[in-house]
């Protein structure tokens, strides 16, 4: 899951450096962790695309490009989403 999340907003976000990170392990026994894991990421984007946008619009950006992955057992994300400069 974490190449599908990193290929996803790399496609989608021109110019972006991506870093994913799979964070499941460490919420381990909590509400929607799945034992096998890949549902807890840790997620990083310097994307041209945030420019001019707040953490909002930025969070709900990436949240909408990574829908589908909602449904296929991603659970949370932790987003540090910065423009270039930032």
């Amino acid at each position: 899951m974490a190449d599908r999340i990193r290929a996803r907003l790399e496609s989608a976000l021109d110019g972006a450096e991506v870093t994913v990170i799979d964070d499941s392990a460490r919420h381990a026994g909590h509400a929607g962790a799945n034992e096998a894991g890949e549902s807890h990421f840790n997620v990083r984007v310097r994307a041209p695309a945030f420019a001019g946008q707040g953490r909002v619009a930025r969070h709900r950006l990436v949240n909408g490009l990574l829908a589908d992955e909602f449904g296929k057992g991603l659970h949370a994300l932790q987003l540090t989403l910065l423009a270039p400069g930032e």
